[in-house]
């Protein structure tokens, strides 16, 4: 707790997500204090999920944090998964793209940039493709860079799920569609984590703040989609309304029990194909 905060009776909870229309949305209720929770106040940093990830691994660093749910296994003795905020993929997800038609069989002898190793894309496609060797590129960067002739292929996330096309490239394939396919289940494939050391009350309070935040944004659309168009990186209103709705939705106030099915066979296949090191245990707060 602050000094500030202490003279005022407050508790400060940091909060971490990354600078995507559709976190925007989801913390805009508690970004504008529109939802608020007497004797808490809420501070937001904004920073890409692949550093997210590696900041939960290495330190308890916020209270709470998004992470990619591939991350989880690595940070599951200090966090806990909130029970709500989850971007989950109804039969889409990280999709390989290239700037030339490729056969399944054929991408899998390519060498595609990813978004980063601890990201649930990276984990997909290493169940899609064991043995495909990849090289890490930021996010946002990987469609310029297969474009350029750096790589034949890439794995791409947010926003450019809706914008490949547009620059020219192929769909080689939807990750959360042959996950589908796969496992009859959605993917999931971001959360938010909580600090276990806050204790089991403060633990459930926050949870059902982001909760009333996520409804909020859901109840008052037009408002939260306006502020979170400033992240809305290259979409206009109409794609920006699209990506949200995409993975903020009614699985974000509740997984259902298809979707924490889905978080546990995830984590236990990647564990079971030697991607993931070590046992998981899922436990959700709230």
């Amino acid at each position: 707790m602050t000094a500030s905060a202490e003279s005022t009776g407050t508790r400060e909870i940091t909060i971490a997500h990354s600078p995507d229309s559709d976190d925007a949305f989801m913390f805009y209720g508690l970004a504008t204090n529109k939802v608020r929770v007497n004797g808490y106040k809420f501070t937001h940093t904004l920073c890409d999920i692949e550093t997210l990830n590696q900041k939960a691994m290495n330190e308890a660093f916020y209270d709470v944090t998004a992470i990619s749910f591939h991350a989880y296994p690595y940070i599951q003795d200090n966090y806990a998964l909130m029970a709500c905020g989850g971007s989950v993929g109804e039969g889409y997800g990280p999709m390989i793209v290239a700037s030339q038609r490729f056969s399944l069989s054929e991408i899998k002898k390519i060498k595609v940039a990813v978004p980063g190793t601890l990201t649930t894309a990276y984990l997909a496609l290493k169940l899609f493709a064991p043995e495909i060797e990849t090289a890490v590129v930021p996010f946002d960067k990987i469609i310029p860079e297969v474009l350029a002739g750096n790589y034949q292929a890439g794995l791409i996330i947010h926003e450019g799920q809706l914008t490949y096309a547009h620059s020219g490239m192929h769909k080689i394939i939807d990750l959360g569609q042959w996950w589908r396919e796969e496992t009859k289940l959605p993917l999931p494939l971001g959360g938010n984590a909580i600090r276990r050391s806050l204790g089991q009350n403060v633990m459930l309070k926050v949870t059902q703040a982001l909760r009333d935040s996520i409804q909020h944004g859901l109840d008052h659309r037009e408002e939260a989609l306006s502020y979170a168009m400033q992240f809305a990186r290259d979409l206009d209103t109409n794609l920006a309304d699209k990506f949200v709705g995409m993975y903020v939705n009614e699985r974000t106030l509740n997984y259902g029990d298809d979707g924490r099915e889905a978080i546990r066979k995830l984590l236990t296949l990647g564990h079971e194909r030697g991607i993931i090191p070590h046992p998981v245990k899922v436990d959700f707060v709230g």
